[in-house]
């Protein structure tokens, strides 16, 4: 079982920045793709940004320039350090990772949720 443990959602206004953090845990013998997707009321759940074992990056065209992934194999984190947020920002962020867990099979873990809200 792998689990995934969010943080550093909160209020900012627009213009303001939030770094999130996701650690993974349990018996994980590799991880491929880490990524963090959201949700705004109303709207379907997006990918935002990710990042793979090779510290290659994708981001969503809303957020280039102004979010950036990175990753800490060793501590099993994702980070997303985000600036110049904008009310559209405003969403519950979640964690995904992938990977193999110990007994050699796949997974495909969610965080909980954090949630960013970017005041105008």
């Amino acid at each position: 079982q792998v689990q995934l443990v969010e943080s550093g959602g909160g209020l900012v206004q627009a213009g303001g920045s939030l770094r999130l953090s996701c650690a993974a845990s349990g018996s994980i013998l590799g991880i491929d793709v880490m990524g963090w997707y959201r949700q705004a009321p109303g709207k379907q759940r997006e990918l935002v940004a990710s990042v793979t074992s090779g510290r290659s990056t994708a981001y969503a065209d809303s957020v280039k320039g102004r979010f950036t992934i990175s990753r800490d194999n060793a501590k099993k984190t994702v980070y997303l350090q985000m600036n110049s947020l904008k009310p559209e920002d405003t969403a519950v962020y979640y964690c995904n990772t992938q990977g193999i867990q110990g007994t050699w099979r796949r997974f495909d873990s969610w965080g909980q949720g954090t949630q960013v809200i970017v005041s105008s």
